[in-house]
């Protein structure tokens, strides 16, 4: 809780927040921003966006293929890690595209040079591409709502987001979304730097929270298991109530000194203690609890977090929080819960009250 900046509630400006969490998933915008100011003790609308147009954060398709708000100077080394996984070579991708390995060394440069004055709205970017020869097929592919077809090109550096219009994306390329982007480095090089930066985050943790929280599977255990060995006596095994987590060496003092915590926190939907870890670490969401706030089509629910653990969901109707509790775990403090909601309710600039069902 304390290195997630919910006990006590930091003081980090946005990018800073950002970098702690190695990145705040953005599917839903209104979550992304919530995600950051609950971890804030004081904070105003709009600040994601003002970090966005001076170029303290970059948005782009990341970890696990979503879409992320990261810290500029480090997002390339987190992008490189999934170019590492080099989905768009595997035979299933060829064939349903229609996109053999060669293809995407006629496609990036196309991609960058369109880039090359300015943001361009997703058709104008399509436009580009479909007029070259061989790779006008692309044009359904590349419109598809999930954006598929660009993401390899997110992770190689090729393209990130920029300003909306309206309720249209735009493209552009890093470098000029940024001054602070410094490129795509080797993965080889970033691997260690990221883990480092996910232990610092999540730990204690295994090597499997960090695989699924990366990629799923994209990335060979080998090519990760070599990231880590890189990072030497930085990190140790540690044993938590019989099961061997990693660690940082230099993390050890502070974890030993380490208290429990009595807090009661909203998290946002897609929020990052939940993200994190992964929804099947029973450390953090109770194994009969997981299809609770995991459910279809990738959804994660607003979790209710005590005592470290969450302990239920909740949604916001009108005036009220509505809060969801799960009957097995302990019973809130009234103090506690009203404490949390009100730090929600300084961030939504209106009263609330909690309404609690147990569940």
């Amino acid at each position: 809780m304390s290195r997630q900046l919910l006990d006590p509630v930091g003081q980090l400006p946005v990018e800073d927040v950002v970098r702690r969490l190695c990145g705040v998933q953005a599917q839903v915008a209104s979550s992304a921003e919530l995600a950051i100011r609950v971890r804030q003790r004081s904070s105003q609308p709009g600040e994601v966006g003002r970090a966005l147009a001076d170029g303290r954060l970059i948005k782009t398709w990341a970890m696990r293929g979503t879409l992320h708000l990261l810290a500029s100077g480090e997002a390339g080394a987190f992008l490189s890690l999934m170019a590492a996984g080099r989905t768009w070579e595997r035979p299933s991708w060829q064939r349903y595209f229609g996109m053999p390995v060669e293809a995407w060394d006629r496609l990036r440069p196309v991609v960058r040079e369109a880039l090359e004055n300015g943001p361009l709205s997703r058709d104008e970017l399509v436009a580009a591409i479909v007029a070259r020869p061989g790779l006008d097929h692309l044009g359904e592919a590349l419109r598809a709502g999930w954006g598929t077809l660009l993401k390899p090109l997110a992770w190689q550096g090729d393209l990130c987001f920029g300003p909306s219009r309206g309720a249209r994306v735009t493209f552009m390329r890093p470098e000029a979304a940024s001054p602070l982007w410094s490129g795509i480095p080797d993965s080889d090089e970033a691997g260690p730097a990221v883990i480092a930066a996910y232990l610092a985050g999540y730990g204690p943790a295994t090597a499997d929270n960090f695989h699924n929280w990366l990629a799923r599977g994209w990335i060979g255990a080998r090519r990760a298991r070599a990231w880590f060995a890189a990072l030497g006596d930085r990190v140790v095994e540690i044993d938590v109530e019989g099961e061997r987590r990693l660690g940082l060496a230099g993390d050890l003092d502070e974890l030993v000194r380490a208290t429990s915590t009595t807090a009661i926190r909203l998290l946002p939907g897609f929020d990052q203690y939940v993200l994190g870890p992964g929804t099947d670490e029973t450390h953090v969401i109770p194994a009969a609890r997981r299809t609770t706030v995991s459910k279809q089509s990738g959804w994660i629910a607003p979790t209710v977090v005590s005592n470290g653990v969450v302990a239920g969901t909740w949604e916001l109707v009108d005036d009220e929080v509505r809060v969801g509790w799960f009957r097995e775990a302990a019973r809130p403090r009234a103090a506690s819960l009203e404490d949390a909601v009100a730090g929600y309710a300084a961030i939504a600039d209106r009263a609330l009250r909690s309404v609690v069902t147990f569940i």
